[in-house]
């Protein structure tokens, strides 16, 4: 059973962010033997894909559809006989008002101190230039940051937090192991940012981490990192760019 356990562990992770951090190892290899200083590099996220705006919008929800396999795939195999997989980890819309209270508190916890790491890595050279929307402006384009941000903290914290720090509790993990290899993964696959949000998101991991370790609940964790991601998301696409500038984000 074991054995078994740490081979579905590996393929959820194959097929989803260890598949992310594996990438994002190469590329920060890649950014570091480039001839460009890391400081002077660019991230780009949330990219348009076809300048036809119906068939980028097209493209921007089948990514974003197809992101939330690895979802499915996990809730599918945590699931127990008599027992949602939702109602294991937390995943629900019980206490909304105690959700919201909790996930608006950890975003601020997390989002300010974060703001002040990325803006470090900048001065030190240690970060590259993340531009958090490069999607050309149409109609639907803060729909789809909308959704975007909600597909990454759906995708992250059932993973990471949930099913991760689950599965390795079955395998006899200690505590702070299994604290630490939920924040080491969440660090690993931003690493293509450069080693300020290696770091953030890593502090980030092990409080998340311990958060559902106490509270058994993924739900104020989506909260908290789609209002995370909804503002920079959807800030970057609208602030203008001398503000951006002004702020050290552009």
């Amino acid at each position: 059973m074991r054995a078994r356990l740490r081979t579905e562990v590996l393929i959820v992770l194959g097929l989803s962010l260890g598949q992310s951090a594996t990438y994002a190892v190469v590329n920060i290899i890649a950014r570091l033997t480039a001839g460009t200083p890391l400081g002077q590099q660019t991230a780009a996220l949330n990219v348009s894909r076809s300048a036809r705006p119906y068939l980028d919008l097209t493209y921007q929800l089948l990514g974003i559809g197809f992101a939330l396999v690895p979802v499915a795939l996990a809730l599918f195999l945590l699931a127990e006989p008599g027992r949602r997989a939702t109602a294991r980890i937390g995943l629900d819309l019980h206490r909304p008002w105690r959700n919201l209270a909790a996930g608006v508190g950890l975003a601020a916890l997390i989002g300010i101190p974060g703001l002040a790491v990325y803006l470090l890595g900048r001065t030190l050279g240690l970060t590259v230039e993340v531009q958090a929307s490069a999607l050309n402006a149409h109609w639907w384009t803060v729909p789809v940051l909308i959704l975007a941000a909600l597909q990454n903290a759906l995708l992250e914290e059932v993973i990471v937090a949930g099913y991760l720090i689950e599965r390795l509790e079955q395998l006899g993990w200690r505590h702070g192991a299994v604290v630490a290899a939920s924040a080491l993964m969440r660090g690993a696959y931003h690493l293509y940012q450069g080693f300020g949000p290696f770091v953030g998101n890593a502090v980030m991991g092990v409080v998340f981490a311990e958060y559902y370790r106490r509270r058994r609940r993924t739900m104020p964790l989506v909260v908290a990192h789609t209002l995370i991601d909804l503002v920079a998301f959807v800030g970057y696409a609208l602030l203008p760019a001398g503000v951006l500038a002004a702020l050290g984000l552009a």
